[in-house]
């Protein structure tokens, strides 16, 4: 077999170092989720091993379909904004067992391997309007923020009002303010692997004021995944199917944008045609369907790859290089672990990642009201309601209505009418 033309090295004018490089690059960059995505769902009653494995699972799985069938320089992993959604919304705030909530992601991932293979995913994608797209992006962003400002005792419960600033003297609110700034700079000097650098330094601080306290041994044989592993359960799911809605509309708008973004910015999309979408789509629905199976949420395309894109990464080669590298840190568990028990350590990149989902607000038309309202009650409904799918059903309802009134309800896809009603009643009888 031929690799170079396997993963067309020369026809995307780069080599093999570059790729090896654009995988490293990419797989620092992201390495932070193995950390954050155990962490969300021990909160949510999880084993922490468990997940942890079940997220390098995914990662390795998806990412490696990505690189070896699409051919893309793309790595996935577990979405922090949706599976924050299912973590405190679904499963705490909900009180949902968390097998049910995997039950719930295992078919809404079943669906996006149908919706991927036929011409109802483009449609579906197609009538949502771009502002309402964008917007759901940044009310995300501030969803995930909101949790890792609460994590880092930035914002507590007030009786006065729903939240208030935390007692920033505190050795957690302290801390997190520390790892923000030096993310934050970290960031803007343009280094690779920022936040996971941050990560780093807050928690070597944490462990110089005694705060985080190093585990005997910090490599181990894998273990735990015999707590998550196909621990599924389907009684609840009559009562789920908001949510599994709400995961397979988020998954599907967030994994095509920042494909088709990254595409972009590696030069891929010709003509305005993305090759290889469908086996693209096809990567992320099979990794969300098999890390539901080992014991995490839904997938996503990580914008991350494009710091790898950027490092001169052009092909599926560098996804693969980033999937071994995950494979690798299944040995470093208790480190995770131990580094996850101080909240600090963790709560700036719950809040910088969010931070970077705003950015999409800058394409929205703020001039026209029937795009505005719709979008700005999408965006404060997610983090003021605690529920990603309130901010969307509340985005998606105004939208249908204003264009109706305006005399404009003929510019509106049908299906959008159909998901106004179905979100309406849903918020209704909540």
């Amino acid at each position: 077999m031929n690799f170079s033309q396997w993963f067309s090295i020369k026809e995307r004018n780069t080599n093999w170092s570059t790729e090896i490089l654009a995988g490293v690059t990419t797989f620092l960059t992201m390495m932070y989720i193995v950390i954050v995505n155990p962490t969300m769902f021990a909160a949510g009653g999880m084993d922490f091993g468990g997940v942890y494995l079940a997220t390098i699972a995914a990662v390795v799985i998806a990412t490696l379909i990505m690189g070896i069938v699409a051919n893309y320089p793309i790595a996935i992993g577990p979405g922090i904004g949706i599976n924050a959604y299912l973590v405190y919304t679904v499963m705490r705030a909900g009180g949902v067992a968390w097998q049910s909530a995997l039950g719930a992601a295992l078919l809404a991932s079943g669906l996006f391997i149908v919706l991927s293979l036929t011409s109802f995913r483009e449609m579906l994608i197609n009538s949502i309007p771009e502002s309402l797209k964008m917007a759901m992006g940044a009310g995300i962003g501030l969803f995930v923020a909101l949790i890792g400002l609460e994590n880092g005792g930035l914002v507590v419960g007030s009786t006065s009002s729903l939240v208030t600033m935390g007692d920033v003297t505190k050795p957690t609110a302290a801390l997190t303010i520390f790892g923000l700034f030096i993310t934050m700079g970290l960031t803007v000097l343009r280094i690779k692997g920022a936040i996971f650098m941050g990560m780093v330094v807050t928690a070597l601080v944490a462990w110089g004021l005694g705060e985080l306290v190093l585990p005997e041994h910090f490599f181990s044989m894998p273990h735990g995944l015999e707590h998550t592993f196909l621990q599924l359960s389907f009684q609840e799911i009559h009562l789920l199917p908001m949510v599994i809605f709400t995961l397979l509309l988020v998954t599907l708008f967030d994994t095509t944008g920042t494909m088709l973004g990254i595409g972009r910015q590696a030069g891929l999309i010709k003509d305005g045609k993305f090759p290889h979408l469908k086996s693209a789509l096809l990567a992320d629905s099979i990794g969300s369907f098999c890390g539901a199976i080992f014991g995490t949420g839904p997938t996503s395309a990580y914008v991350e790859s494009g710091t790898g894109v950027s490092a001169g990464g052009r092909t599926g080669f560098a996804s693969v290089v980033t999937a071994v590298l995950f494979l690798l840190l299944i040995f470093c568990e208790p480190i995770a672990e131990c580094v996850a028990a101080v909240p600090a350590i963790t709560a700036p990149a719950l809040i910088l990642s969010g931070a970077f989902m705003v950015e999409s607000l800058v394409d929205i038309d703020w001039r026209d009201s029937t795009e505005a309202f719709p979008a700005f009650f999408t965006i404060v409904g997610m983090p003021l309601t605690f529920s990603i799918a309130n901010g969307v059903g509340m985005g998606i309802i105004t939208y249908a209505l204003l264009k109706l009134v305006s005399g404009q309800g003929k510019t509106v896809h049908p299906l959008l009418y159909l998901l106004a009603i179905l979100f309406a009643s849903q918020i209704y009888y909540q």
